[in-house]
C-alpha cells in the first residue's frame, strides 16, 4: 500500500510539540499524527531520539545496504516531522516556548519535574497558553513513593503482575515468567495517552481551556489485566501462568496436528457442538463433562485428552480448510513474515511504503522510502491519511522555524549559537 491524497483527517489543524522519545510517547503522537494533527517532534541535536540508535535491525538504503538508522525508530514516528533543538540551551528553551504558544498539545515524558528548569512544565506553559493540553507520560505517575523512578516497559511488565500469568506453567517445559514479545505496556500506554488527549481536546471546545494528563505505565499495566485483575478481585485468587491455555473457556488454545499447530478459539457451546459434528465425534457435544464452557473448564484434561489424537490426525491445513465455512474459529500460529504474507493482510493494505523525501527535495542519507504497518483506524469520513515516513533528524528544522516566522539569518543564528 503507497500513500495517496485523501480528506482532511479529523485533527487537520491541531498542532501538536512532542517532547517525547522511545515508544510510549511516540505511540501516542503517531495516532495524532495519523488522524491529521501537525506533530513537530523534537529532537536532541546530533544524536535524536534514543531509539534512532536501537539497532539492529537497521534500515537499509535505495542500494538495500544496512544503514546506522535502526528500524524501532521507524515504528512510531511517521507523519511528524523533525527538528533539532537543545532545550538546555536558553534560545532552544525559548523557541519551544513560542512553539507552545502556539500548539493545541504538548505530551512529554520526562522524569517526574524534570522539565520545569527549563520553563517547560505545564504551569510554565499554562500560563502563556490556557488552552493547552499538556500530557505527562512516566513509569509511575506524578505522585506516590515510586514518583521519581524510572520506567520501563519490561520493568512494569513484572511489577504489575502481567509476567507471572504469562508463559508456561512452572511445571512445563519453558516455565516460568515470560513478557510479551512486544513493549505492550508501552503501546497501550500510548494508546490510552491518545484517547485522554482527545478527551482533552472535546472538553476545550465547551470550556475554552486545555488541561493536564497524567499517564503512568504502571496503571496502564494493571488495567491491561483486564478479566484477569476482575478474576483476582472476585475471589482473591491470584489467577497462575496457563501457557496458551485461558482460564475462563475451553478449548481455547493451540493445538498439535499432523504437522505443527492450529490455534482453536471456541467461545461458546454452538461453536463447540460445531466442531465436534465437523470431527466426526458428536458425543462430544451431549457428554455432561463438555456439554458446556463451564464444564469443560473444570475437566479441561479429559476434553484434551479426548481431542489430542483426533487433532493429530488432519494437517493444519486440512482443520483450518474444516472449519473455517462452519463458524468455528480456527487458525494458523504464523511467524510475522506469515502473518505479512497472508491474503487478508494484503487485501487490506496493512503493509506501508511511504517516501522520507517529497519530490522536489534533495534526497539526504539514508533510505528514500520506509516500509512500515498500516493504521488499524479505519474512518471513512476523515480517514487516516500517510503523509510521509518517519523523517530523518533535523529534516524540518528550517521549514517549522520558518513558519514560527524566522527568516533564514535567525535560524542560522541559532544555529550557531548551538541552540539547534
Amino acid at each position: 500500500m503507497t500513500p495517496s491524497a485523501t480528506a482532511p483527517g479529523a485533527l487537520a489543524g491541531i498542532k501538536v510539540l512532542d517532547l517525547s522519545r522511545v515508544l510510549a510517547g511516540p505511540w501516542c503522537t503517531q495516532q495524532l499524527a495519523d488522524l491529521g494533527a501537525d506533530v513537530v517532534k523534537v529532537e536532541r541535536p546530533g544524536s535524536g531520539d534514543d531509539t534512532r540508535h536501537w539497532g539492529p535491525p537497521f534500515l537499509h538504503d535505495a542500494a538495500g545496504q544496512p544503514t546506522t538508522e535502526a528500524s524501532y525508530y521507524s515504528a512510531c514516528n511517521r507523519n511528524k516531522r523533525s527538528i533539532t533543538v537543545d532545550m538546555a540551551h536558553p534560545e532552544g528553551q525559548a523557541l519551544l516556548r513560542r512553539m507552545a504558544a502556539e500548539a493545541d498539545v504538548v505530551v512529554e515524558n520526562f522524569k517526574v519535574g524534570g522539565l520545569k528548569q527549563y520553563g517547560l512544565d505545564y504551569e510554565s506553559l499554562r500560563a502563556i497558553n490556557p488552552r493547552l493540553v499538556y500530557c505527562s507520560i512516566t513509569g509511575f505517575g506524578q505522585d506516590g513513593p515510586y514518583a521519581e523512578r524510572a520506567g520501563y516497559d519490561l520493568m512494569v511488565q513484572a511489577m504489575c503482575g502481567l509476567m507471572s500469568i504469562t508463559g508456561p506453567a512452572d511445571e512445563q517445559p519453558g516455565g516460568g515468567p515470560l513478557k510479551v514479545g512486544v513493549a505492550v505496556i508501552d503501546v497501550v500506554t500510548g494508546l490510552y495517552a491518545s484517547n485522554a488527549i482527545l478527551a482533552a481536546l472535546h472538553a476545550r471546545q465547551a470550556s475554552g481551556l486545555g488541561q493536564y494528563i497524567d499517564m503512568a505505565l504502571l496503571d496502564t499495566g494493571m488495567a491491561l489485566l483486564a478479566n484477569q485483575a476482575a478474576g483476582y478481585l472476585a475471589t482473591g485468587e491470584a489467577p497462575q501462568r496457563m501457557g496458551n491455555t485461558h482460564p475462563s473457556l475451553a478449548p481455547y488454545q493451540d493445538l498439535r496436528t499432523r504437522d505443527g499447530h492450529v490455534l482453536l478459539a471456541i467461545g461458546n457451546d454452538g461453536q463447540f457442538a460445531r466442531f465436534c459434528a465437523a470431527a466426526g465425534h458428536p458425543e462430544w457435544a451431549e457428554d455432561p463433562r463438555f456439554a458446556t464452557n463451564t464444564a469443560r473448564v473444570r475437566h479441561r484434561e479429559a476434553l484434551l485428552a479426548c481431542m489430542a489424537p483426533v487433532l493429530q490426525a488432519r494437517t493444519s491445513a486440512e482443520w483450518i480448510a474444516l472449519l473455517q465455512d462452519k463458524a468455528v474459529p480456527c487458525g494458523p500460529i504464523n511467524t510475522i513474515a506469515q502473518a505479512f504474507d497472508d491474503p487478508q493482510v494484503r487485501a487490506r493494505g496493512l503493509r506501508l511504503e511511504l517516501p522520507r523525501w517529497r519530490a522536489h527535495e534533495s534526497p539526504g542519507p539514508g533510505p528514500t522510502h520506509i516500509a512500515g504497518v498500516a493504521s488499524p483506524l479505519r474512518l471513512s469520513a476523515t480517514p487516516v491519511s500517510y503523509r510521509n515516513a518517519p523523517p530523518a533528524l533535523g529534516q524540518h528544522t528550517d521549514e517549522v522555524l520558518h513558519e514560527l516566522g524566522l527568516d533564514a539569518t535567525a535560524i542560522a543564528a541559532l544555529r550557531a549559537s548551538g541552540a539547534l
